[in-house]
């Protein structure tokens, strides 16, 4: 008996604790409210089985409790009670599938006036391409994948050259306008999830999939990988923001096309020398950086890095928090070169410094860094020489006590909160592996001792205002 009320007690909390439990579906953002009433015609189906299995159990355990008067029966068959459980399980699993298949045929098949969205999922990233006037994304191929055309457009398509090309992780799209979302990997199984849009597709790599939504609500919604795709994929996210048409037509205004990006000019190194001449007091003649005054060594550091951060320090992004104290000083430099033109002939110079070496400061175990670094290097590389397709800066031969400062700021979440720093948030999470300061003092001390490699730090630019 005492077990009959247990399983009783159980099924009882159970059902009390969905329907009243605090976490319940995130607010619908498209025109998939089909889907929430499959979700709910899943729960009461299952939930219904759940209570009929649980009273019979309880019933039986009552009814054939041990009786020492009574024996069992052996009966290896009994064909009425087999049609009646085939019978319930085919109308409950019919009352599963079916309407998610007549939803599926819906979501897959896109209306006429939908626009098209192309989304790129690579480790651990997400890139977007939107169609130019012509209303149509040029061909891709991912054998000319690089880092200079990272979509692997294809330049002889004449359609290809007006497409918009979005680099960071943040898309747009209209409120109210059906989209159609064209979806590609660049490496592994990925999966594109928002939840609010009650959609989610595999990327296949090699294959194009695709489905369609009308966004309904305006706001910022979180992008997520929702397939395990290696060691960086919780950290693989995104944000789509849904805005009224006159701010989506804006921002696409605002994007670089295809033709843009392959068709600019090499930097001027003579012009980011120049411009140079404002970073010398801290960071030295040779980019070598001075402790005295918390600069860093930046000898060597890439283009595109160098950019994005000088950007993030205009906008707020890094710098602004009121811990950051040094971060704060960057600030007015960073808005010396707010010029597109003079901070890609600026990241150009300092990315052709030749790195110095730097002095090592802390004192830790090498061997046990090794084996935390193994996950840094997913992203960082492993001789620390970073990898522009992580969008991951280079580690060798970087300052360890400022590499220090900004893993604590990360953990402490002075660095990364911010909403305008894409990839912060990444490192943010990243850097909770580190659990300890032995943890943190052992991976800096191995470090220290990598030197990176010349052949796969360097980088081709790649351009664009986005970066």
């Amino acid at each position: 008996m005492a077990i009959a009320i247990a399983v009783v007690a159980l099924l009882v909390a159970t059902v009390l604790f969905h329907i009243l439990s605090p976490w319940q579906l995130t607010p619908l953002a498209s025109n998939w409210g089909a889907i929430d009433g499959i979700i709910n015609l899943t729960f009461w189906v299952t939930g219904l089985v759940l209570i009929a299995v649980n009273l019979f159990m309880a019933w039986c355990i009552v009814r054939y409790r041990y009786n020492k008067d009574r024996r069992a029966r052996y009966e290896p068959e009994d064909k009425k009670l087999e049609a009646w459980l085939i019978g319930l399980s085919t109308l409950g699993i019919a009352a599963l599938l079916a309407p998610g298949l007549v939803v599926w045929n819906n979501i897959v098949h896109a209306p006429e006036d939908a626009h098209e969205v192309e989304v790129v999922g690579s480790q651990w990233h997400w890139y977007f391409r939107y169609p130019g006037e012509d209303g149509v994304l040029g061909r891709s191929d991912p054998a000319l994948i690089s880092d200079a055309n990272p979509l692997g457009i294809d330049p002889d398509d004449p359609a290809a050259w007006d497409d918009i090309i979005v680099t960071t992780p943040r898309g747009y799209l209209p409120v109210d306008r059906p989209v159609k979302l064209n979806l590609r990997s660049r490496d592994v199984l990925h999966n594109f999830k928002i939840a609010n849009f009650r959609v989610k597709m595999d990327m296949v790599p090699g294959q194009v999939s695709h489905f369609w939504l009308t966004p309904t609500r305006m706001g910022e919604y979180d992008l997520i990988c929702a397939q395990l795709c290696g060691i960086g994929h919780f950290a693989m996210r995104g944000s789509v923001r849904v805005v009224e048409e006159g701010d989506y037509q804006a921002w696409l205004a605002q994007q670089p096309t295809f033709g843009e990006l392959q068709s600019r000019e090499a930097p001027d190194l003579a012009a980011g020398e120049r411009h140079y001449t404002n970073c010398i007091a801290c960071h030295g003649n040779e980019g070598q950086g001075n402790r005295m005054l918390n600069s860093p060594a930046i000898a060597g550091m890439e283009a595109w890095y160098t950019k994005r951060q000088l950007e993030y320090f205009r906008n707020g992004a890094r710098g602004a928090h009121e811990d950051d104290e040094y971060g704060r000083q960057m600030v007015p430099f960073a808005n010396l070169v707010s010029d597109p033109q003079t901070e890609r002939d600026l990241a150009a110079y300092i990315e052709q410094l030749a790195p110095v070496t730097v002095a090592s400061t802390v004192e830790g175990n090498p061997a046990r860094g090794e084996r935390l670094y193994r996950t840094c290097g997913a992203c960082h590389g492993r001789d620390g020489q970073g990898l522009h397709g992580t969008n991951a800066p280079r580690l060798a031969g970087l300052d360890d006590w400022y590499q220090k400062r900004q893993l604590e700021h990360f953990k402490s979440g002075v660095r990364g909160g911010h909403p305008d720093d894409l990839y912060g948030p990444q490192m943010r999470d990243m850097s909770k592996i580190i659990v300890n300061d032995d943890a943190m003092r052992n991976v800096l001390a191995y470090i220290n001792t990598l030197t990176g490699h010349e052949q796969d730090r360097a980088q081709p630019e790649l351009a664009g205002r986005n970066n």
